[in-house]
């Protein structure tokens, strides 16, 4: 299924100049395109599009070890609330947790890279609000985190 990601401001990288009113077009797990939510719109007809308020860009890279949590799926899941969709291979070490991070697609990394959103890569996205606060985590194109 096509859905387009609106917000009130996309950023490719987090370093990026704003694009406001934009939109990015998942297609399965791949980023279809970005651009302005009128031309990605028109570009998808009939696509499902989800508005989120504040800044969407590229999942992030959680750098450090995985938050404590009763089992290794909430670990990963406290991850991905936070905005990242790839950990770094030192801090998953056991076994249960590295299968829950496949099992959610959390990219699990050598070392640490940019985060970018890139036409035709992964669609790994996260939308944060005024207070620097993740609303909603995609991963692989799957929503995978919302915040009610």
């Amino acid at each position: 299924m096509l859905t387009i990601h609106a917000a009130d401001e996309v950023r490719v990288g987090w370093d990026a100049e704003p694009l406001k009113d934009g939109a990015v077009a998942v297609d399965g797990n791949r980023v279809a395109a970005v651009g302005p939510l009128t031309e990605v719109a028109e570009r998808f007809p009939g696509a499902r599009v989800r508005r989120w308020p504040g800044v969407l860009g590229p999942g992030l890279v959680h750098e450090g070890p995985l938050p404590d949590a009763p089992t290794p799926r909430e670990r990963v899941h406290a991850v991905l609330k936070g905005g990242a969709v790839a950990v770094l291979e030192e801090y998953v070490t056991s076994p249960g947790l590295r299968s829950a991070a496949e099992r959610n697609e959390v990219v699990v990394l050598t070392r640490t890279r940019v985060p970018a959103i890139v036409e035709g890569e992964r669609a790994d996205l996260a939308v944060f609000d005024e207070n620097e606060q993740c609303i909603a985590t995609v991963c692989a194109g799957r929503l995978v985190h919302r915040r009610r």
